[in-house]
């Protein structure tokens, strides 16, 4: 492998050129009249459909943020519209952009993800449709669907190709990892190259032994008894933490109309913690006394709390904080599918639930039909067409239980696990061959001199308010 990844390193095409830093605009004048001259933010406001809300300014950069109107249905699309929310980070429209969704909402705030550091480029951020405010108003969530999201993303694509005519390159970390994948599926000509972190793949929604399999060994024997320890105590000890729950509630105003009661939620959080460890932490923090109780039984109620409210969070399956994640529950329970996993060092009588399904945490007046179908598609596409894509995985992050894989078909596709690391797994946290055979393809991929692509290294400095981030915390079962 090692002399492998030397020699395909060799193998690079010179695709494209670097242009001045600086340059806002293409050389010459574009076909809708506007002029090498003419400011960025305008060539923005001309595209149709384009309006700003805001511009923060970042030294070296200029960061947008903007509304898009989108179709309600692209395949009706006289039948209504919504605004989308979208952000750009312009570097040099001379240069290579990333096109970025997370696979929810848009932060508004500057950010560099690592591809837009390796390729020294421009960023795209997409909102996800139906995450608010990018909601359609009345919400026909009927059209809230992979085509339908990878359509919104196309469109902005051939809008802004016009003042970004270098290489794209699309990312997106977690479900933003998956939006990427299925961007690529429905559109595979738009984008050359495609880069999808932790991205799960949930192809037989009823067979989830694989995540079974890992919980079964990740980390070591003295962390997983110490996290089952804590996680089976919080069951035992249901009652006196129940009160304790009940009390928080109150006291934040939290109701459990969605989830049904106080009790599903509990369990839901607790079923939660072992999971969560893993997504969110290494496992040198499983001995981290504070946050996992050495001794769980001697543990006090108030350490047993803490430590499941650190790492599950107890408001979650509350109606306020499962509101935000209507539309990712949603597609859940229609497409995209979801884990189950059992507990077997928890006896029966401690679980009267088991891991719920997603639907649970959708409210009862929007209804929900899965497909099967829908992730099998992908996946045969995947497995037999992929070009010029790279998946990387976290070693000990649950969620690459079931991940994407390419066979013969693919060409220029890859699948990498990263040692060690949890959902935030990087190819900066590759091991040292993979991680240089990576960058490379990247550059590649973005069209970069063949001298760069060589150097196998990031065109951009590290920026530590830009390019630092932890791993985004968000509830445990989501991607």
């Amino acid at each position: 492998m090692r002399k492998a990844l030397r020699w395909l390193l060799t193998l690079v095409v010179l695709i494209g050129t670097v242009s001045a830093a600086g340059a806002a605009t293409a050389a010459e004048p574009e076909a809708d009249g506007t002029s090498a001259t003419t400011d960025i933010k305008d060539q923005f406001l001309a595209i149709p459909g384009m309006s700003l809300i805001e511009e923060k300014p970042y030294t070296g950069y200029r960061f947008f943020v903007l509304n898009y109107t989108q179709p309600v249905d692209h395949r009706h699309p006289s039948k209504g519209t919504f605004q989308q929310r979208i952000t750009v980070l312009h570097k040099d429209a001379g240069r290579p952009t990333v096109f970025y969704t997370g696979g929810y909402s848009v932060s508004t705030t500057p950010s560099r993800r690592e591809p837009t550091q390796i390729v020294d480029g421009n960023q795209v951020s997409m909102e996800y449709r139906f995450f608010t405010p990018s909601r359609p108003d009345p919400a026909d969530w009927t059209k809230l669907d992979i085509w339908q999201a990878a359509s919104d993303q196309h469109r902005i694509f051939k809008a802004l190709k016009k003042i970004y005519s270098k290489n794209w390159i699309s990312t997106g970390g977690s479900k933003g990892g998956m939006t990427a994948t299925y961007y690529e599926r429905f559109y595979p000509r738009d984008m050359d190259g495609v880069v999808a972190y932790v991205a799960p793949n949930d192809v037989v929604n009823n067979e989830d032994s694989a995540y079974d399999r890992f919980f079964e060994k990740v980390g070591t024997k003295e962390c997983r008894d110490r996290l089952n320890a804590v996680q089976r105590e919080a069951l035992v000890r249901r009652e006196p933490l129940e009160k304790k729950y009940a009390q928080y509630a109150a006291a934040e105003g939290f109701t459990f109309t969605t989830v049904g009661s106080l009790d599903r939620a509990y369990e839901a959080v607790v079923l939660d913690y072992v999971w969560g460890f893993w997504q969110y932490n290494l496992l040198a923090n499983c001995g981290d006394d504070e946050l996992i109780p050495p001794n769980a039984k001697a543990a006090t109620d108030d350490q047993i709390w803490n430590s499941i409210d650190s790492v599950s969070g107890f408001s979650f399956y509350t109606d306020q904080g499962l509101a935000p994640y209507t539309p990712y529950y949603y597609q859940a329970a229609t497409q995209l599918g979801a884990p189950t996993i059992h507990f077997p060092h928890i006896e029966k009588k401690y679980i009267r639930y088991g891991y719920q399904p997603p639907r649970n945490f959708v409210p009862r007046d929007i209804p929900t039909t899965f497909q099967p179908y829908a992730m099998r598609d992908v996946d045969n596409w995947v497995r037999g067409n992929a070009r010029h894509m790279l998946y990387v995985y976290g070693q000990n992050d649950p969620w690459g239980g079931e991940r994407f894989r390419v066979d013969k078909g693919a060409k220029d596709a890859y699948v990498f696990t990263a040692p060690g690391m949890n959902h935030g797994a990087n190819v900066a946290g590759l091991v040292a061959d993979q991680k240089a055979f990576a960058t490379a393809r990247i550059l590649a991929w973005a069209g970069v001199p063949a001298t760069a692509v060589s150097e196998a290294k990031p065109l951009a400095k590290f920026d530590k308010k830009l390019d630092v981030r932890d791993v985004e915390r968000e509830p445990t079962l989501r991607p």
